[in-house]
């Protein structure tokens, strides 16, 4: 593994050690089976853009990835000079603007070998910045329909998070890939996890999926109790829906069966569309946003 250094993240480190409320938390997406749409990676490459992270640390693929199955790629650079591209993993650092906490993001493509040796690197390196929590992002293909909230699922294996994040513990069981292997190292370890996973259209499963980003970053808000700067990922979200409504309206079977989604997940929801619910739902965006105006 290699590491980078400079003074915004050596001070940034050197800070975290004078202050046990700031608690370092660990993002982390991977291209491949855990990325349907590419809506997980997107939501740390947002993370990376809208918090100006410091790329820290590259892991060394040699010994993690099949370069058949990602090839790495050659292009020639501004001076002319003939350059290649490798398949890695890369870890960047930020600080929160509002709550001035850490958060160590890791994104890259999903191991082709060695999982459990590659984990161990990565939490090794979690370990150097304190990372007391880990979060995975992943998104899966699903018989949902484009025009209803992108489903979103939280688990915890903590009692703690459970508790105090309102997420549930998970009853998955099956195939699993590189997050559901590093959140169960980072459970061995001591350290707290917690896994978001976004249910994506299956019918609209080219990237990017801009809906299931946003709703991605919307519950990591909460999590972190720290608001998300957005920029134009809400109008992308809308102008992707819009794209795939005119998609379903040239194909009439197509438009049957999102109307048969609809009616499926309306009749689901029914019983949860309370008042009560309604409510919990504006007190918890009005929490991510600093509370009402006084």
């Amino acid at each position: 593994m290699s590491e980078k250094w400079d003074d915004r993240t050596r001070g940034a480190h050197e800070r975290d050690g004078d202050d046990e409320r700031l608690r370092t938390v660990l993002v982390a997406a991977f291209e491949g089976w855990n990325d349907a749409g590419s809506a997980a990676t997107g939501a740390v490459q947002h993370l990376h853009d809208a918090w100006d992270a410091v790329d820290v640390a590259e892991i060394d693929p040699e010994d993690y990835h099949d370069f058949q199955v990602n090839r790495p790629v050659v292009s020639t650079a501004d001076d002319g000079r003939r350059t290649i591209e490798w398949p890695t993993t890369t870890v960047a650092t930020a600080r929160t603007p509002v709550t001035g906490r850490r958060v160590v993001l890791v994104q890259g493509i999903e191991p082709s070998t060695r999982w459990r040796s590659f984990c161990r690197e990565l939490l090794d390196l979690a370990e150097r910045y304190e990372v007391q929590t880990v979060v995975t992002l992943g998104s899966l293909l699903a018989d949902v329909p484009h025009t209803r909230p992108i489903p979103l699922t939280a688990t915890s294996e903590d009692e703690v998070l459970r508790a105090s994040l309102d997420v549930a513990p998970s009853g998955y069981e099956g195939p699993t890939g590189i997050v559901g292997v590093l959140q169960h190292a980072a459970g061995e370890r001591g350290l707290r996890s917690v896994s978001l996973w976004a249910a994506v259209p299956h019918y609209v499963a080219h990237p990017p999926s801009p809906k299931a980003t946003l709703a991605i970053l919307t519950r990591l808000e909460e999590l972190l109790g720290e608001p998300v700067p957005l920029g134009e990922l809400p109008e992308d979200a809308e102008a992707w829906q819009r794209g795939v409504d005119e998609l379903a309206q040239e194909d009439a079977e197509v438009a049957e069966y999102v109307q048969q989604l609809e009616e499926a997940k309306d009749t689901a929801d029914l019983p949860e569309a309370t008042g009560e619910a309604i409510a919990q739902e504006f007190e918890r965006y009005l929490k991510r946003r600093g509370g009402p105006e006084k």
